[in-house]
């Protein structure tokens, strides 16, 4: 059985399925919210542009669940007659329906698209791309509605989906499928990282797309960006990660992801996007090799974590295009405890350190020896970490501290908005403290 590791190994490996498309005149769209993570790796790497195509289900009045037909943007509609006549569905209520169902899309296409025009779809390829198919239903109304939209061609592309369904598709012309299982049991089942994504990962991956789209040869990064990946030697093993610096960067953050994820973890990287929009470099960085991992004794190692950290941090001031920059910590879960470890240290080169949903109680005596700005931010509905966070501030006895609760949130910042809000917040303090003028040494935070 084919398993990915999250959406973004899965789009890497659905865009090398697609490269027979690469010249022709095409159009990604991503079903939000779990396909636009896909389909943004499949964009960038065929060049073409991405958008979204947005659909809702028409369910049953008396049992939502059951699909009666669909609509999409742009007034289309798709209704499935024999179900009507079958369950007994009024014109009123459908009507009814429809009526609510369309408020609900309207929303939704207003929160993703942010203002930006629906890409034209006349006379192109269109390539509609989900994370996943099981049943087909919401992946054959997508493609009717680009067809709807005049596109000249319609492919549906998945990483995975069942055999049977796959034989069922006529609304598209094409379907392109990495993985066909002949006993599949549900989407999630063949990714190790099925994490929920947001709308505000979604808006992100579609600005960075305008962006690109907006620069001659459809991208946006500069000749002088660094957007690589790379091998970062630590003592006697070598780790791997990302580095992406936008030319005339000031700072780096290097993430220190929590226990059980990764350097492709979809909350690291839209907060790293965030980061890279206000022009700061960041380094997305997995602190175990793939043979460590299913050593649980090293996930929660916080010497030897941070020990990883610092060696990123000298590997950043070796390199000629990140020698000058200051360095920031980012972490996540016991990434924090790591980060505030490795900034104790007398010889550290860390200037600012923001820890989300993160654990910095970890780093435990080593906190009164930290000397540079920290923000801790939580979720207002954390509450065992929010007050593990409450007791390792108190220990930041000597350098500036905030503690910033973000209300509404849980852990995982999956909640509408609050991801959205502790990147901003992250970016707001590196910027000040790796990009501005250092503020003078005192706890600003404290009351």
């Amino acid at each position: 059985m084919v398993v990915f590791e999250d959406r973004h190994d899965a789009g890497s490996r659905l865009a090398g399925k697609l490269e027979f498309l690469r010249g022709e005149d095409i159009v990604v769209l991503g079903l939000p919210r779990g396909g636009v993570p896909v389909a943004a790796v499949v964009a960038r790497t065929l060049d073409a542009p991405l958008d979204v195509i947005v659909v809702r289900k028409l369910g049953v009045p008396f049992q939502p669940e059951l699909a009666m037909g669909a609509m999409g943007e742009g007034g289309i509609e798709v209704v499935d007659r024999h179900m009507l006549r079958r369950a007994r569905v009024s014109d009123r209520d459908l009507a009814a329906v429809e009526a609510r169902e369309r408020a609900v899309l309207d929303t939704r296409v207003e929160r993703l698209r942010q203002g930006r025009p629906r890409v034209d779809l006349r006379g192109r390829v269109a390539v509609v791309v989900d994370d996943g198919i099981a049943t087909g239903a919401t992946a054959r109304v997508a493609c009717r509605v680009a067809r709807e939209l005049r596109a000249a061609r319609v492919v549906l592309a998945v990483p995975v989906a069942p055999a049977d369904t796959l034989a069922r598709l006529p609304e598209a012309d094409e379907v392109v499928c990495v993985s066909a299982p002949a006993h599949f049991r549900a989407v999630g089942a063949h990714y190790e990282d099925f994490s929920p994504t947001t709308d505000e990962e979604v808006v992100h991956l579609l600005e960075q797309a305008d962006r690109r789209s907006r620069h001659d040869g459809g991208v946006a990064t500069s000749p002088c960006d660094v957007d690589e990946d790379v091998f970062v030697p630590a003592g006697s093993v070598t780790i791997e990660g990302h580095l992406r610096v936008p030319e005339h960067a000031r700072g780096v953050v290097v993430f220190a992801h929590g226990s059980g994820s990764s350097r492709h973890s979809p909350r690291n990287r839209y907060v790293a996007g965030v980061l890279q929009d206000a022009g700061l470099g960041t380094l997305l960085l997995d602190l175990l090799t793939p043979e460590e991992e299913g050593d649980r004794r090293k996930v929660f190692d916080i010497p030897l974590l941070a020990d990883r950290l610092a060696s990123a941090a000298d590997w950043l001031a070796r390199r000629a295009d990140t020698a000058t920059c200051r360095v920031g910590y980012f972490g996540a879960s016991t990434g924090a405890g790591a980060a505030l470890w490795a900034a104790a240290a007398p010889d550290s080169r860390v200037a600012a350190v923001v820890s989300r949903g993160g654990r910095p109680d970890l780093a435990g005596p080593r906190l009164a020896d930290v000397r540079v700005p920290t923000l801790l931010i939580v979720g207002g509905d954390d509450d065992v970490v929010l007050e593990l966070n409450r007791q390792a501030r108190a220990g930041l006895r000597h350098c500036p501290s905030e503690l910033t609760v973000v209300a509404g949130a849980t852990h995982l910042f999956e909640e509408p908005g609050t991801l959205s809000r502790a990147a901003r917040l992250a970016r707001d303090w590196f910027v000040e403290h790796l990009v501005e003028d250092p503020p003078p040494a005192q706890d600003r935070g404290r009351p």
